[in-house]
């Protein structure tokens, strides 16, 4: 078995090096897609859009990319995943000649398990649920299938897989995942997104079901590491590794930690519960403006601005249970402020304006 697992590694060492030796040019490109694929763009940028052109896609893609990213974090703790960067310091295969040499990056000193990627897990869902959403608007409520509709199937579906290809490449050439990590999170993003096409519950769930399933999720997590714990495991075991292996201390960041990524997606819900369930969002999406197009895409330009703006504002990460906290209020910030805060300054405003043209 370990056996078969070295020969697995080899090939991805040999993969990075040859994406290292043959596309060095496109090194910029590389690290802009890994960045691009972080689940961060998805709660910042295509969340704000998507919900309030359709908030059902809006909460769908919400609710795929924490489950999805809750998933991952406890598929990385189970399978115990090795990173390239860090394995090809400390792996026997090499015993008789030298190790190969690889490249790192910015991006590449990721400190959780490798297995299965959580950036590719988190663009094959994301993008999953974006696509089959413009084609069912496509094809209507009577589900026609015309010629154009076959043409816009088919540039969206190429579109997605161009985009899941450059994210494979992207983590492998950094050194940040195996390919075969990166193929597995492909599969099971695709697989969460596809789950979710048939749970409607998420569309009308009251703040005490978020409240059950963000406890419950955080209780699962933290249980299964204490009880791993107990047993003599530390799921937390990469953090050294990434510490001890990484080219550069400021490379090794400490909102890539298991626990970082955990508490970002429970606040994201959390977040998400308080605001569908708010007088804000009553008041403003549900009210007669929330119909309005005009009004819908003024909210999701200053959504936009806003979370731009605010995510400028990086938790202190000297003090781990401070970060912790500051990580989950922040996160938790974004949908409060994308469903309930902001389109309803925005209607109020409009409201006070009406008033003072009567």
């Amino acid at each position: 078995m370990e056996t078969g697992m070295n020969v697995l590694h080899d090939s991805g060492i040999q993969a990075t090096r040859w994406l290292q030796q043959h596309f060095q040019g496109s090194q910029d490109w590389f690290l802009f897609i890994s960045f691009a694929a972080d689940l961060r763009n998805a709660f910042f940028v295509l969340f704000p859009i998507w919900f309030h052109v359709s908030e059902s896609v809006g909460i769908r893609l919400i609710w795929v990319a924490v489950i999805g990213d809750w998933l991952n974090l406890v598929f990385k703790w189970i399978l115990f995943g090795e990173r390239p960067y860090w394995w090809v310091h400390e792996t026997n295969y090499y015993s008789n000649a030298s190790a190969p040499e690889i490249q790192q990056f910015p991006l590449t000193c990721e400190t959780g398990p490798g297995s299965p990627s959580g950036h590719a897990m988190g663009a094959a869902g994301v993008y999953y649920v974006m696509v089959t959403a413009i084609l069912s608007s496509a094809a209507g409520k009577k589900q026609s299938r015309t010629l154009k509709y076959w043409v816009l199937w088919t540039l969206l579906w190429t579109g997605f897989w161009a985009v899941q290809v450059c994210v494979c490449l992207s983590r492998v050439f950094i050194a940040a995942h195996f390919p075969h990590q990166v193929i597995a999170g492909v599969i099971s993003g695709m697989a969460v997104a596809k789950t979710f096409q048939h749970i409607h519950c998420i569309y009308h769930a009251s703040l005490r079901q978020y409240l059950g399933i963000t406890f419950f999720l955080f209780s699962f997590a933290l249980g299964f590491y204490l009880l791993l714990r107990v047993l003599g495991v530390d799921l937390l075991w990469t953090l050294e590794k990434a510490r001890r292996w990484c080219d550069r201390p400021e490379w090794v960041h400490m909102d890539t930690t298991p626990f970082a990524s955990l508490l970002r997606n429970l606040g994201i819900l959390f977040g998400l519960g308080l605001a569908l369930n708010s007088h804000m969002y009553l008041e403003s999406c549900r009210g007669k403006q929330g119909q309005h197009l005009p009004f819908r895409l003024g909210c999701a330009a200053a959504s936009l601005l806003i979370l731009h703006l605010f995510d400028a504002f990086k938790p202190p990460s000297h003090m781990q249970l401070l970060f912790y906290v500051l990580s989950f209020c922040k996160s938790a910030a974004v949908p409060l402020a994308t469903v309930g805060l902001i389109p309803y300054c925005i209607s109020q405003l409009l409201a006070t304006q009406d008033k003072k043209g009567v």
